[in-house]
């Protein structure tokens, strides 16, 4: 009787607790539904604006460290949008805050420089602009690397997440960063007060443009996601002469052709194949005539890679290769190669593994599992991972937002020919659907990190 009785108890307490699952798991499921409802309803209400200012700032790009009309328009926006602003800071960066009680604090980053690349898209928005650089030189200017789609997303994400303001507690920083494509723009800022100015994250999350993903998809890359990268000036100094008296010079395009060779080693034979690393000699400059043998030659090198070992072993390797190479041509030291680094970091992108987690929940429940890709690392870069390399650290995560149509990505995998890449003159990105993928995902990551609560103290 009495074991009876306690079994009976046991099956309603399974059964209670049970119910109890179902109905929280049911109500979690349609608040989570209802809230992408509403983003998507505010997605397609501020969609017409966002168009127009994406194809103003398409046809309008500035380059890095020269972004100041662009700064203005991402300052203004951000205002409307209910955020505090403050503008210049580590050069045209824009600081938008918006706080709405305790909670969690989430920075979004947006970069909002274009590139010295004239375009060749033929789109009725194209850029036709000429602008100065930062050494006031003339040069065209485009935004191949879709910054443009960047700035739409975030200030629709603004506009988005202000909207459910009475859902969600916490501190939102939305920043326009410059400088980007020099990998200057988020050190600056962090220089300039961006922890300490304004509130400090908890975590940072962005997204940069694909061209390689359909638009209307996205894909995530856990822990390395991009490369370090450091940029390398280097000035092969000879002896010059006529170049019918080769015997009487030292001839500085033979000593680079060598040099280029031997560079070639630092990956093949210093480097484990395990260790992904590049060294691409991208620029070789010598000579003015036929018969002349000139008195130097300048190089420029790109350097990849992803742990700081081997960004460090690259370029102590290059210092050594260099020396070598006057000593064996016989140079004085004063003539020996000079190599130049352009920048001390190496600004390698590192998604945070339980962050970049959470991050790929809120895309797939945004646009679906069957839009959401695991991708590969790549070896181009960004500076986006500087703002979590501070102390203590603080978890970032980036993902690829499509934005190609599906015709012509289905038409690249049947044929294997090679769609514009970014940077390309030919990168024209689809805007709508692109832009409205970007908003939807962007604004349920920053809804659902919103959601975790009171951060601990």
């Amino acid at each position: 009787m009495i074991i009876g009785t306690n079994s009976s108890l046991l099956h309603m307490k399974q059964y209670l607790f049970f119910a109890i699952f179902i109905f929280f798991f049911t109500h979690h499921s349609f608040a989570q539904k209802e809230v992408q409802s509403q983003i998507n309803a505010i997605t397609e209400k501020e969609y017409p604006r966002l168009e127009e200012l994406y194809k103003h700032l398409h046809a309008n790009p500035e380059l890095s460290n020269m972004e100041k009309n662009t700064a203005a328009s991402v300052a203004k926006e951000l205002r409307e949008a209910g955020f505090v602003v403050t503008e210049n800071v580590g050069g045209y960066g824009v600081v938008g805050v918006l706080k709405n009680g305790e909670g969690r604090t989430i920075l979004v980053r947006a970069d909002i420089d274009g590139l010295p690349v004239k375009e060749e898209t033929g789109l009725p928005y194209a850029s036709k602009a000429i602008v100065k650089d930062d050494k006031n030189t003339d040069q065209p200017a485009m935004h191949a690397c879709g910054h443009d789609i960047h700035i739409s997303v975030m200030l629709g994400t603004a506009k988005a997440i202000s909207q459910l303001k009475n859902q969600w507690k916490g501190t939102l920083v939305f920043i326009g960063q410059p400088a980007e494509e020099k990998v200057q723009g988020a050190e600056r800022m962090l220089k300039d007060g961006l922890y300490t100015r304004f509130p400090r994250p908890d975590y940072c999350i962005s997204l940069h443009a694909s061209a390689s993903l359909p638009a209307g998809k996205v894909g995530y890359c856990p822990e390395y996601s991009m490369a370090n990268v450091n940029s390398v000036n280097i000035t092969v100094y000879g002896e010059g002469g006529h170049g019918a008296y080769p015997h009487t010079t030292k001839d500085p395009i033979v000593l680079s052709a060598y040099l280029i060779t031997q560079l070639q080693t630092i990956v093949s034979r210093q480097t484990s194949p395990l260790e992904p690393c590049v060294v691409t000699v991208g620029s070789i400059h010598g000579g003015s005539k036929h018969n002349i043998i000139s008195n130097e030659v300048k190089l420029q090198l790109t350097l990849r890679s992803y742990s700081e070992k081997v960004r460090q072993n690259t370029i102590e390797s290059i210092k050594k290769i260099t020396r070598g190479l006057g000593i064996a041509a016989g140079l004085p030291e004063s003539k020996f190669p000079k190599v130049e680094i352009d920048n001390e970091n190496g600004y390698a992108l590192y998604n945070h593994p339980e962050l970049t987690d959470k991050v790929v929940k809120s895309l797939k429940s945004a646009i679906g599992e069957q839009n959401v890709e695991k991708v590969p690392p790549v070896m181009a870069a960004e500076d986006f991972g500087e703002l979590g390399k501070v102390n203590p650290s603080i978890p970032v995560c980036m993902y690829w937002l499509g934005t190609v149509s599906q015709e012509k990505y289905d038409e690249s995998q049947s044929t294997g020919l090679q769609m514009p890449s970014l940077h390309s003159s030919l990168f024209a990105p689809l805007p709508e659907p692109s832009i409205k993928t970007g908003i939807k995902t962007m604004t349920k990551a920053v809804f659902d990190l919103l959601g975790e609560g009171v951060k601990k103290k």
